[in-house]
This record gives C-alpha cells, sequence and structure tokens, in this order.
C-alpha cells in the first residue's frame, strides 16, 4: 500500500486512538478516513442491509463503488442495526475501547436508541463525539435534513459564484462536505488534546452550514459595517486584479492571481504595459479591482497570442504566479504532482492496481498510509464483534440470521 514520507511500518501518528465510524456519506466518513491514513483504527458500522450509500454514488466498475474504495480506505468495516437493543447493546460494547465516535444523524436519533452522550459518557467519559449534521444539534431547522448542497446555497457560496449575469453557481463536487470533514478532524484533535492533558471527553457539534461562511473572508463585515453585499463577479476577484483566467492561442486555458502587489507589477510588465504601474490606483489591490477590464484586456490579449506552454514559461521566468487550468487527466501527469505522489497507486482486492489521492499531507516522523481500500460491506464482522467483544461462531450467525449484523 501505498504511504507518504516514510517506511511503512513506521506508526502513524493517531497510532492506537479507536475511531467508531457511524456517519454515512460524505462529511463525517471522511473525517474518519482522514483520521485512519494517519494511523486511527477505524471502525466503520453500517446498517446491515444499506450500508453507506456512498457505497453506490457514483460510477462504479465491476459492480464496486469508486468512491467508496476511497472514503472507506483504512477502515474495518461492521454491520449492525442500531435502532435495536441488541444492535445498540453491541456498539455499547465497542465505546469502553474507543476513543472517537463520529455520527451524523438527525438530532435526537441517537438519543432515542439509548445511544446519546450522557450514555456513552457514562460507559467512557474520554469519549470524544462528533456530531456532523447539517444545521447543528439546535435551532429552528435542527431536524431537517441536511446535505453539503444546502450549505453551499445558504452560507453565501453560491450567490458570490459564477458570471455576473448568470445564475448561483454550485460546486460540482462535495464542497462543503469535504471543507466539513478537515474541521471536523480539526475539532476531534482539539478534544482529544484537552482530554489528554487531563480533562474529559466531549460533544463536538459542527455544523456544516458554518464552515464556508467562515471561509467567506470579510464578507460579513462588509455588510455589518459598509451595507453591501458582494456580488457575483465570475473568475475575478472584487480585491485584486488582474485576476481570471484567460484563454491561449492554442485553445488552453491558464489561471492568473496578483494578490500581491510586486506580481501584479511584474505581469504588467510581462504583456507590455508598465506604465499603468504608476498610477495611484495601481497601488493597491482594490483600486486594482476597479480596473478589471482594462487590466485584463492587457492580459487577455497578450495570453491570447501565445500557446500555452510559452505563457507559462514566460510566467515562470518573470516570476509571476500562474497556473494552466487542469481537469483530472493532467493532474495526473503533471511533473509536481507527480513529485509529491500526489495521485498514488494502491493494491485493491477487487479491481486491482487503483490510482487514488494520497494522504493529505507528509509527516517526517510519523507519516501517514494508505494500508487498505474500502472494504466490503461487514468483511470485519467477525473480527471485531467476534475479536474485540468475544462473541462465538454461532451467536454471530444468530445475529446475522436476525438482522441485527
Amino acid at each position: 500500500m501505498s504511504q507518504a514520507g516514510g517506511p511503512m511500518d513506521q506508526p502513524g501518528p493517531l497510532d492506537g486512538l479507536v475511531v467508531l465510524d457511524l456517519a454515512t456519506l460524505f462529511a463525517g466518513p471522511l473525517a474518519a478516513t482522514i483520521l485512519g491514513d494517519f494511523g486511527a483504527d477505524v471502525i466503520k458500522v453500517e446498517h446491515p442491509a444499506k450500508g453507506d450509500p456512498s457505497r453506490t454514488h457514483g460510477p462504479a466498475k465491476d459492480g464496486h463503488g469508486l468512491w467508496w474504495k476511497m472514503l472507506g480506505r483504512n477502515k474495518r468495516a461492521v454491520t449492525c442495526d442500531l435502532s435495536g437493543e441488541e444492535g445498540a447493546a453491541l456498539l455499547r460494547g465497542l465505546i469502553a475501547g474507543a476513543d472517537v465516535l463520529i455520527e451524523n444523524f438527525r438530532p435526537g436519533t441517537l438519543e432515542r436508541w439509548g445511544l446519546g452522550p450522557e450514555v456513552l459518557h457514562s460507559l467512557n467519559p474520554r469519549l470524544v463525539i462528533a456530531r456532523v449534521t447539517g444545521f447543528g444539534q439546535f435551532g429552528p431547522y435542527s431536524r431537517r435534513p441536511g446535505f453539503g448542497t444546502l450549505a453551499e446555497s445558504m452560507s453565501g457560496f453560491a450567490a458570490s459564484t459564477g458570471e455576473p449575469d448568470g445564475p448561483p453557481t454550485l460546486p460540482p463536487f462535495g464542497l462543503a462536505d469535504g471543507i466539513s470533514a478537515l474541521v471536523c478532524v480539526n475539532a476531534v484533535l482539539m478534544a482529544l488534546r484537552h482530554r489528554d492533558l487531563g480533562g474529559t471527553g466531549q460533544v463536538c457539534d459542527l455544523a456544516i452550514i458554518e464552515p464556508l461562511v467562515t471561509l467567506l473572508g470579510p464578507q460579513p463585515m462588509i455588510w455589518d459595517q459598509l451595507g453591501t453585499v458582494q456580488e457575483r463577479t465570475g473568475n475575478r476577484s472584487v480585491n485584486n486584479a488582474p485576476r481570471n483566467t484567460y484563454r491561449t492561442r492554442d485553445g488552453r486555458w491558464v489561471a492568473v492571481s496578483t494578490s500581491a502587489q510586486n506580481i501584479a507589477e511584474r505581469v504588467l510588465t510581462l504583456v507590455g504595459h508598465p506604465e499603468v504601474i504608476g498610477e495611484p490606483w495601481f497601488a493597491g489591490g482594490a483600486g486594482r479591482a476597479r480596473h478589471s477590464d482594462l487590466l485584463d484586456g492587457y492580459v487577455g490579449d497578450w495570453i491570447a497570442a501565445r500557446d500555452a506552454d510559452e505563457v507559462v514559461r514566460a510566467f515562470e521566468e518573470a516570476q509571476a504566479a500562474v497556473a494552466p487550468v487542469y481537469d483530472i487527466r493532467d493532474v495526473f501527469t503533471d511533473p509536481q504532482y507527480t513529485a509529491l505522489d500526489t495521485i498514488t497507486t494502491v493494491d485493491d482486492p477487487d479491481l486491482g492496481p487503483l490510482r487514488m489521492q494520497n494522504v493529505l499531507f507528509r509527516l517526517s516522523a510519523t507519516p501517514g498510509s494508505i494500508r487498505s481500500t474500502g472494504p466490503a460491506l461487514g468483511a470485519h464482522n467477525t473480527e471485531v464483534w467476534g475479536g474485540l467483544l468475544g462473541l462465538s461462531d454461532d451467536e454471530l450467525d444468530r445475529l446475522h440470521a436476525k438482522g441485527v449484523i
């Protein structure tokens, strides 16, 4: 299996941490995946008949969902119907040895099953419980079904994304879920830090509608203090210019950013218009943004007269910021991504060599690794329910026949 930063037998920084992943679809499960990438023992608990819907989301090959192969990696998969007492009792049996539980049921569901935080903390006061929902555990919308799409819509992201004369634009992938997963990992690690310094376990309440609001930058303060709302500007920025995507002579696209003043000066010098650098409005990003039409014209005309490779080479020589606009095929072949092993090859028992995203970052002493791909539903029932809880084969057969596991 692939790894990042060190030998395969090197323990990850979360080695010995036990995580119970009760969540479905994307934000909660991805948080558990990241914890598993860095050494946590993640036990994925799924309904015996339904499983995690991500198993069947998106394209499949030979009946195997490709998204699941990544989302389920580094996890042991067990099945358990938590809504019945026997299933709830099985989960309670795992709680004493667990460090983290991640769930995304609607508020009140775990409590109805006798698995609320008070019960779980009575069994294990050191347990960190991450509750990931669309709208949080309280408030007027808390019991509504919530998905990342709704967060992208309600947060202000979609309203400020797209062309000025076009509709609000949603991302073509799980942006809010992915960001919420990263936030969830941070919340869990902070709670573990508090616990390990002498505190107790606690509940992390994460509403998927919130992280994107944080990423809006100054928009809340601008509305509060100035009464203005950021409108859609396409690929332009309200904070600086030139900043856009530009089409090259050979029909490809490149993106240019000039967030730093010295980069903006280099770009305009490169494209043959150094005279604008002395204009008073050019001295700051906001002033340049007010002259986007002029600056985009200068940069766009220069780029349109050249092929993409020439444009990138010239920008690099000028130490100006440019990047080609890639699709996933380009990511697979780009030499920088190749050097970083961003897309790595892992061995999958169903599909053979399988290329997927590597772990998120490289740690020099305790690297993460991909030790297994997403397993079959209930693949580790005997290993977990039998090995950890000591259930006999006859008892496992009985529970399976009854639909509990």
